[in-house]
């Protein structure tokens, strides 16, 4: 099985990698902008199952030039086909909103909505040409509508919930190329994220127990949701 991760190299995307590692016949890319972490998380998994076939692609995926010149073609040269993709890379800017800048209005939308849209968009034959492939977009639980919505996440609840909406529409519009896509929609981790929003506030889950959620979904979950957003939450924050 063949599956890619984005935002691999800390939290949960972090988690993901080595959850899915212990597991054997998995061959895996993790992507996320530091060199040093992408090879520090695959020293970690050099004892697990499928630690031996993780490969790293270290890329600032806000930087569509080099996601469409360098990451894409590297996967092509690295996978005949495409199971899983997941697309965990995300931004925050915690900020009220008269405060939030344009600058940091588009890199949220960029990295929370474009990107994801670029890789299911430049994968999709490859995700094609797997028997029953699956994107899982992670997005939270304030890109809900009718959620508990919080001061100074405007821009990242609003680019999440333009995730959740994608998700939606590729169910609908790549069903006929057996890609299904569906949109886990997290509540409260302990991440430097969370931290990042809700500053001194404990969240009840760690990054390693949603992160076991995550594989298992990403793994089982097509075979039972197309298009769905599935809150994916214990307490609010």
């Amino acid at each position: 099985m063949n599956i890619i991760i984005t935002g691999a190299s800390r939290g949960i995307g972090y988690e993901i990698v080595r959850s899915i590692a212990g597991m054997p016949g998995i061959k895996l890319i993790a992507i996320a902008r530091s060199r040093e972490e992408l090879m520090e998380l695959k020293l970690s998994c050099t004892g697990l199952p499928s630690g031996k076939d993780i490969e790293v692609i270290p890329s600032d995926l806000s930087d569509s030039v080099k996601l469409k010149d360098e990451v894409i073609p590297s996967i092509y040269r690295l996978f005949d086909h495409l199971d899983i993709l997941i697309n965990n890379a995300g931004y925050l800017v915690n900020k009220p909103f008269m405060q939030t800048n344009e600058a940091e209005l588009e890199m949220t939308i960029r990295i929370n909505f474009i990107v994801p849209w670029l890789m299911i968009q430049s994968l999709s034959d490859l995700l094609s040409k797997s028997a029953k492939s699956h994107v899982v977009n992670i997005s939270s639980i304030g890109g809900i509508q009718g959620s508990v919505k919080f001061p100074g996440l405007s821009a990242y609840s609003s680019s999440k919930g333009a995730l959740a909406i994608l998700t939606e529409c590729l169910a609908a519009e790549l069903s006929d190329r057996n890609i299904s896509v569906n949109c886990l929609a997290l509540g409260s981790v302990q991440t430097e994220m969370f931290n990042k929003a809700f500053p001194g506030y404990k969240a009840q889950l760690k990054p390693d127990v949603i992160a076991a959620f995550i594989k298992d979904f990403a793994i089982y979950g097509n075979n039972y949701f197309n298009g769905k957003i599935l809150p994916v939450s214990v307490s609010t924050p």
